[in-house]
């Protein structure tokens, strides 16, 4: 959309004041019809000068409030412009902000999936070194907090996702509606790809740790 605005050095003037003359006085009218009839047709004339430049001045102030009005009209269309992109500026911070609270329920998901299999894995090679005889508790405790760790980050992938597509569903009605352009991309987020893959590695390590099955080698 080509935005229609003045600058503003284009705001319509004003007409100046004009001090306008007195209102003709009645003139002193003769005896005589002849000189009466002149006298009267004078003074006519004089009125009808007079209504003249009223009517001048009114129409100059027509004009400036029409001028004044395409001004006012082109402000609010401008308005509207700033508004809609306002708007659409604004789903994409949306979306970044719930990007940043996926990373956020990453960093936990990754922390806890982490420390359960480093604790699943020392506590093994304590094991097989014989240095301890039973491991179960914390290996236990390990698959507990990978668990807990996927658990949390399945249900974080779940709400971004919602949360994505209700977003992307409203804000195709507002410009179907014409409120947004929606001319920006609204790609698929980076943050969920990599959570996909974290995702992947709480399987894998959930895999090694319960069934022994060597993914990591």
């Amino acid at each position: 959309m080509i935005m229609s605005t003045k600058p503003a050095k284009d705001v319509p003037k004003r007409p100046a004041r004009i001090e306008l003359p007195p209102v003709p006085p009645l003139p002193q009218v003769s005896d005589k019809p002849e000189v009466a009839s002149t006298q009267y047709s004078t003074h006519r004339t004089k009125l009808s000068t007079f209504r003249t430049q009223l009517s001048e001045h009114r129409t100059d102030l027509s004009e400036y409030r029409t001028d004044l009005s395409t001004f006012r009209t082109d402000l609010s269309t401008h308005r509207t412009e700033m508004s809609m992109r306002r708007t659409g500026m604004s789903f994409q911070r949306t979306r970044m902000s719930d990007d940043r609270t996926l990373m956020s329920v990453i960093r936990t998901s990754l922390s806890l999936i982490g420390f359960g299999f480093t604790i699943y894995q020392t506590f093994q090679k304590l094991h097989d070194a014989g240095t301890i005889a039973n491991p179960n508790a914390p290996r236990n405790f390990g698959v507990i907090l990978v668990l807990l760790g996927i658990v949390m980050l399945i249900v974080g992938m779940v709400h971004h996702v919602q949360f994505m597509l209700e977003l992307k569903k409203t804000r195709q009605d507002m410009k179907r509606n014409g409120l947004v352009h929606a001319d920006s991309r609204f790609p698929v987020s980076v943050t969920f790809m990599v959570s996909l893959g974290l995702l992947l590695l709480g399987f894998a390590a959930i895999a090694n740790m319960v069934f022994s099955v060597a993914v990591f080698g």
